[in-house]
């Protein structure tokens, strides 16, 4: 299901929280007024939201903000706001191809949020803590096509704009279409998506 954290307590960073901004282009201003909105961040003089990049707010107010957005303006922005996210956010070292960028997503995911004051995600250990869900990566051998479950409280266009702007980084010609067995939309678990290229 979209928009409902499966644990409370969770954090964002705020590089990720910014994405919000970023996706709404020229119209940041608005961008940060459904930010302020929900609590996350305070107002700048020129009317935009101040956010600390390496600061952590609220998953359950971030989701209340992209919940309004889809309501008022629908799931392309939401898409945007996902699409925007690679651009502020580090691809990871290392990562050459777009097999490894999809593959880093669910890791990048759980580097971003935390739980009881530590990120999810332990690059040193290799340990990911449970709460947040995950991005899935179950490559087609032989065959350039990557599916990509995801089971997130996140809604789905966001998840689905986030795994373009990864593919694309690395194939400008890769397409993402969701496989439309299941939703979150519809109350589903999770959503399949198909990247190909």
């Amino acid at each position: 299901m979209q928009f409902i954290p499966f644990e409370e307590g969770i954090e964002v960073k705020g590089t990720s929280v910014l994405g919000v901004v970023e996706g709404f282009g020229d119209f940041a201003v608005l961008g940060s007024a459904y930010l302020l909105d929900e609590g996350l961040g305070t107002p700048t003089a020129r009317g935009l939201v101040g956010l600390e990049p390496e600061g952590w707010y609220s998953q359950r107010s971030l989701l209340l903000c992209m919940r309004r957005i889809r309501k008022e303006l629908g799931d392309g922005l939401l898409m945007r706001i996902g699409m925007a996210l690679p651009r502020i956010v580090s691809a990871g070292a290392g990562i050459q191809d777009i097999r490894g960028a999809i593959k880093f997503v669910d890791v990048a995911y759980h580097l971003h949020h935390r739980k009881n004051g530590r990120p999810m995600f332990d690059p040193e250990t290799g340990r990911m803590e449970e709460g947040i869900g995950h991005y899935g990566y179950e490559p087609v051998p032989g065959q350039r096509k990557i599916f990509c479950l995801c089971e997130t409280p996140y809604p789905c266009a966001f998840d689905q704009g986030l795994l373009m702007a990864m593919a694309q980084r690395y194939e400008s010609n890769a397409r993402v279409t969701h496989d439309d067995r299941a939703c979150r939309k519809q109350r589903a678990e999770h959503c399949t998506y198909v990247i190909t290229w």
